[in-house]
């Protein structure tokens, strides 16, 4: 599958199309197929690392998001799809 991936932190030029593999569910979890989906301020915001303030900027790059490069390489919250397979729960 196709997606769009930011391997480090800054401008839009960083973002890359590339193949990765599909994921496989969990037994609790399910797979989405996607269909459609926004970028948002957040998407921009995280990319940039621009909205958290300058005393807890190490804090959450420590904790949530990468130092040096976005644990995270997928950007997007707001997804529009449907269940394509379910867990062996």
């Amino acid at each position: 599958m196709k997606a769009i991936l930011h391997t480090r932190f800054g401008p839009p030029d960083e973002l890359r199309l590339k193949e990765i593999d599909k994921p496989v569910p969990g037994d609790d979890e399910v797979l989405v197929k996607i269909y459609a989906t926004t970028v948002t301020s957040t998407d921009c915001n995280v990319r940039n690392f621009t909205f958290v303030p300058g005393v807890f900027q190490l804090p959450a790059r420590l904790f949530m998001f990468g130092v040096f490069k976005p644990r995270i390489n997928i950007l997007g919250i707001d997804l529009a799809g449907g269940c394509e397979k379910q867990g062996q729960a």
